[in-house]
């Protein structure tokens, strides 16, 4: 029946619940670069606030990160979109997926080990997974999925230590803070998916640069970063995380969501766990974990049963009998 003029028009593709594209090789390895390139945030968060304090370091790596990237748009003649449903995107991604989550984790680090901070900020896949089966249903939450997310989860406590978890329970508030954060980044994966529309480097350069620029009078008021003396170390941890682990690592998350998905997407939160823990070895001299080779088997593992397609194990075997199906009929077609 041909439309008429009092017909509605038709409402634009829900990118969340459009299908995707198989994913390929190239789009995993944009996951092992994003893993890389947030792994790097727990030593050099570290070395930066060793001498500059929260909110200032917040502010000041996000506006780095933000003016590294428009740099790069002009380059690339580019521009951040002017309009007001643009920044309210942004101005709400950032939040629930920067700002809240970082400043809960860091007021939250003065009263709880950095060990179970770890563990506790690693349940994320868990609650992407719980809201993503319970509440919005944008993408198949299977079970294998859950069991991914549950076995990184334990392969990560197995890395941090078993023991060092027996602090838990020391300060609830402090915990229950972290527990928050984590649910708000989860929250953050699931809804970036409202940004697909735009350029992951436009996402990215607004959405730190709305971040830096809402912490700044805070940092002014709160912290005078006028009156501090930070160290060379410090300084090029500040400038090394804004470039690599906030404007790529934001650009890379913005890239993945849309092609692997919400749940594939935060398995890189496990791949950061060996990642950070090596470059702790390295750059901070601490000592390798004694149960890293079993950690590390329980997080490959949860890793792969996150990140396989839906249906992905089922076509596999089906494609497999087909295989030994034509095999046996060969021989017997030809006689």
């Amino acid at each position: 029946m041909a439309a008429t003029e009092s017909d509605p028009p038709p409402a634009p593709p829900d990118p969340a619940r459009s299908p995707r594209a198989p994913h390929r090789w190239r789009d995993y390895a944009l996951l092992l670069a994003l893993a890389c390139c947030w792994s790097s945030t727990y030593p050099l968060t570290k070395i930066g606030l060793g001498s500059i304090p929260p909110i200032t370091f917040i502010s000041a790596r996000s506006l780095i990160a933000a003016g590294f990237l428009l740099m790069i748009l002009r380059a690339r003649g580019m521009r951040i979109p002017a309009d007001a449903r643009a920044w309210k995107l942004f101005a709400q991604q950032q939040t629930i997926n920067s700002t809240i989550p970082f400043l809960m984790i860091t007021w939250a680090q003065q009263y709880v080990a950095a060990a179970p901070t770890v563990v506790l900020a690693s349940t994320t896949p868990i609650f992407a997974f719980l809201i993503t089966w319970g509440i919005t249903r944008h993408e198949p939450a299977t079970l294998l999925k859950l069991a991914g997310a549950v076995l990184g989860l334990a392969g990560t406590a197995v890395i941090i230590g078993l023991d060092s978890l027996g602090g838990l329970g020391g300060n609830i508030f402090a915990e229950m803070a972290i527990l928050v954060a984590t649910v708000s980044f989860a929250c953050a994966t699931i809804f970036g998916l409202r940004l697909t529309e735009y350029d992951p480097m436009v996402v990215a350069a607004g959405s730190l640069l709305f971040g830096g620029l809402i912490l700044l009078p805070a940092a002014l008021i709160v912290e005078h970063p006028w009156t501090l003396r930070p160290t060379p170390e410090a300084l090029a941890a500040t400038v090394t995380m804004g470039i690599f682990s906030s404007a790529l690592g934001l650009m890379l998350f913005y890239m993945c969501l849309t092609r692997l998905g919400t749940l594939t997407t935060n398995a890189q939160g496990y791949l950061r766990i060996p990642i950070g823990v090596g470059l702790s070895v390295v750059l901070l001299g601490e000592t390798v974990p004694s149960n890293l080779a079993l950690g590390l088997l329980l997080v490959m593992a949860g890793v792969a049963a996150m990140t396989v397609p839906g249906g992905g194990y089922g076509q596999r075997i089906d494609q497999f009998r087909a295989r030994l199906n034509g095999r046996k009929s060969g021989p017997a077609a030809e006689e």
